[in-house]
């Protein structure tokens, strides 16, 4: 039985599960946005938050912190002096989890991960050529 327990394996390592985290977390600091499955999506946005959180005290011990658990210094310095200052006044909730449809392969459900200081996935306005 599962009782209690709150992350998913993957059908991964440990050590495997654990970069994989690291390394969702570290595109959604650099990219703003990531596209990925419902499952990854769930469980990155529990880390992201709380690396945003942490983030938030803005102390050397903070920076410290979130370099061991992301393991790249350009996406810390981005959470600190990007991330961080976005996301001023709000107390949670930093992330938002947008539905996209299944994947042709498998079926999978797939998502765009997100800040919600973002413009949502679904409201992004298309591209139009300059008039001139």
């Amino acid at each position: 039985m599962r009782h209690k327990r709150l992350a998913k394996k993957f059908g991964r390592s440990p050590e495997h599960r654990a970069q994989l985290m690291r390394m969702l977390c570290a595109a959604l600091i650099i990219h703003d946005r990531i596209e990925t499955t419902l499952k990854k999506a769930k469980q990155a946005r529990k880390d992201a938050e709380k690396l945003v959180t942490l983030a938030r005290k803005g102390t050397l011990a903070a920076r410290r912190l979130a370099a061991a658990r992301l393991r790249s210094p350009e996406a810390v310095k981005r959470l600190f002096d990007v991330v961080v200052p976005a996301q001023a006044g709000r107390n949670g909730g930093y992330t938002r989890i947008t539905k996209l449809g299944k994947r042709r392969g498998d079926a999978t459900e797939m998502c765009v991960l997100e800040w919600v200081t973002a413009t949502p996935a679904a409201e992004t306005p298309a591209e139009t050529p300059a008039a001139e």
